[in-house]
């Protein structure tokens, strides 16, 4: 993007990094327009490089301001591979021994009584959850289930983590996914979206949770390339109404898919749609990548393809998809029924 590009190079142009130990402006800027539009105005910033980097130190946040370290988390989630992140991911085979450092409990999504038997132990110091699970296969947690979980961590002293480093970022069309619940998290994870492919990372903290100085500390995270990436962003967000584009150009393409007679059923919300096929996609991403130049997305759910397209993308874009789309399951159709005879 032309914004993208000049903001970084005059950033590169005059300073493109420094130590943290010096106050860096720009992450002052880069918290207030953060605030302004997600509307979490009343949360602090760190800053930092990665999706799991966030997550590790959300979870040392809430282990720092409860003193507890259970974690709750849920089947089919995807949280990160470094440490901690690790060990609260429904996902065995990326766990060395040594990631299981605490103790957590990986329950059911949407299982209200499984989790109130969780909080009985009374040592939990947070529950995280995805707004949208992204790689477990675009699974959405109902209203009823996250405040029941913001009611659950208010009763027991314990953290709402809030990962929205895919769902979040104005994917869904809200500016995070869980904002259609109502809820307020405690922590909110982010990256993904934050610097257009720039390493932009961070979470937001609610305001009324104190801060210590040392408490967390990085050494690239919101240096000056990063915070002006950032910036670029928040600023298309608002010269290109994003989130309107999201929500328009989303419902058009949950139209157009609609159609698709190979098309199951469709989850998610605006440009973060999960497709349940009538059969295995290994084959058919395969084909789309290789002979339609279209890269899509894989899941724990082997029937499901995952649509995760620029914020930017639009109406004629979603044409050209559809009619790949449909070329390649027809051509797919052809092969099966040549081989059948």
């Amino acid at each position: 993007h032309p914004h993208f590009v000049r903001r970084i190079q005059s950033k590169l142009i005059n300073l493109a990094f420094y130590s943290n130990s010096i106050q860096n402006p720009l992450q002052k800027e880069f918290a207030k327009k953060l605030g302004e539009i997600s509307g979490c105005d009343d949360y602090n910033l760190f800053l930092c490089n990665s999706g799991a980097e966030a997550i590790e130190n959300a979870l040392k946040v809430a282990s720092f301001q409860t003193g507890k370290s259970k974690v709750i988390s849920f089947k089919r989630s995807f949280h990160g591979r470094t440490s901690a992140a690790v060990n609260i991911t429904d996902k065995e085979s990326i766990k060395a021994p040594i990631n299981k450092g605490f103790e957590s409990e990986i329950i059911e999504l949407n299982d209200i009584e499984a989790l109130e038997n969780s909080f009985k132990t009374d040592n939990i110091c947070a529950v995280v959850i995805e707004g949208i699970q992204g790689w477990g296969g675009i699974y959405e947690p109902k209203e009823s289930f996250l405040k029941a979980i913001e009611s659950l961590c208010k009763k027991y002293q314990s953290f709402l983590i809030l990962d929205e480093i895919q769902s979040g970022y104005g994917r869904t069309g809200d500016f995070f996914a869980f904002q259609k619940s109502g809820i307020q998290p405690d922590i909110i994870t982010l990256a993904k979206g934050m610097g257009n492919g720039f390493p932009v990372a961070g979470i937001i903290v609610k305001n009324t949770i104190p801060a210590k100085h040392g408490m967390l500390g990085t050494t690239f995270g919101g240096n000056h390339l990063a915070c002006a990436a950032g910036l670029a962003v928040l600023e298309v967000f608002e010269q290109e109404s994003v989130l309107k584009n999201v929500i328009e150009v989303g419902q058009y393409l949950k139209r157009q898919l609609e159609t698709i007679p190979e098309v199951v059923s469709i989850r998610g919300r605006g440009l973060m749609l999960g497709l349940e096929m009538n059969q295995p996609i290994k084959e058919l991403r395969k084909n789309l990548i290789f002979e339609e130049k279209v890269f899509t997305g894989s899941a724990l759910n082997p029937n499901t393809l995952r649509l995760l397209p620029p914020l930017t993308i639009n109406k004629d874009d979603v044409d050209l998809f559809i009619s790949k789309f449909k070329n390649c399951l027809q051509q797919m159709a052809k092969s099966n029924k040549h081989l059948a005879t």
